[in-house]
């Protein structure tokens, strides 16, 4: 476990790559339009600023293979929220202190319009972004190119239990393993076929310990990162949770 700086208590999500020495972190609604690097202390070592990007409220991170990093403007805690955001920073951009973005906009399907969404990851050029709520969560898939598109809706599924909120989600380097984040555990998918993910297996792994647990990532196929947003005298950390 490594404790996140106290410059930046909201972290929303955590991203790492296999070419990066750094773990990207972001910050969500009301805070600044900057992307952080940290180290494995959980200091910050890199700043870059979005500058053609305002933080209505992002929410989630993701790398496609090439290295580009992708960051989620997506929250819609009010429930009326329009237009919805993706912010595509360029490999070779991660090394600039500002940077404009390439911009991905979509907009939801009528009858979805109330959702709200907090995770999502790429796989096979396309984005799969997941709502948070206690009932149905539904996957929504929007292609990976720039320019305006309509949000396709993938599926609709019911997480069995209590607290099923999804807050982040990540797909192994391997494809083979999808997790989905709550603040009191994770979801482990595997055996799906193609992108029918809640088709596959899916295991609900208990965390030993309540908090905002805000953001996930793979670090190698078996091992996530979790981080939390500092709440009182808890969070604010990066943790390490193996999947087996």
């Amino acid at each position: 476990m490594a404790e996140i700086s106290n410059a930046i208590p909201e972290v929303s999500a955590i991203e790492i790559h296999s070419q990066s020495q750094l773990n990207w972190v972001i910050e969500d609604s009301g805070n600044s339009n900057k992307l952080y690097g940290l180290n494995d202390e959980g200091q910050i070592l890199k700043t870059i600023t979005i500058t053609n990007a305002r933080n209505i409220d992002w929410e989630d991170l993701t790398f496609d293979h090439l290295g580009n990093l992708y960051i989620g403007d997506f929250g819609n805690n009010s429930h009326n929220r329009k237009r919805f955001m993706i912010y595509k920073i360029k490999k070779d951009d991660l090394k600039k202190n500002q940077v404009s973005a390439e911009l991905i906009q979509f907009t939801l399907p009528k009858d979805l319009e109330s959702k709200n969404f907090e995770a999502f990851f790429i796989t096979n050029n396309s984005f799969y972004i997941f709502s948070k709520e206690n009932k149905n969560c539904v996957v929504l898939k929007v292609p990976n190119q720039p320019g305006k598109h309509i949000a396709v809706l993938k599926k609709q599924f019911i997480l069995k239990g209590k607290y099923n909120k999804v807050t982040s989600a990540d797909i192994s380097q391997d494809g083979k393993t999808v997790v989905l984040l709550n603040y009191y555990k994770l979801w482990k998918i595997t055996d799906f076929k193609d992108d029918d993910f809640f088709d596959g297996k899916i295991k609900a792994l208990t965390f030993k310990h309540h908090s905002q647990k805000e953001g996930i990532c793979f670090k190698t196929n078996n091992e996530v990162l979790i981080t939390d947003e500092q709440q009182a005298f808890e969070g604010g950390n990066i943790y390490s949770f193996n999947l087996d």
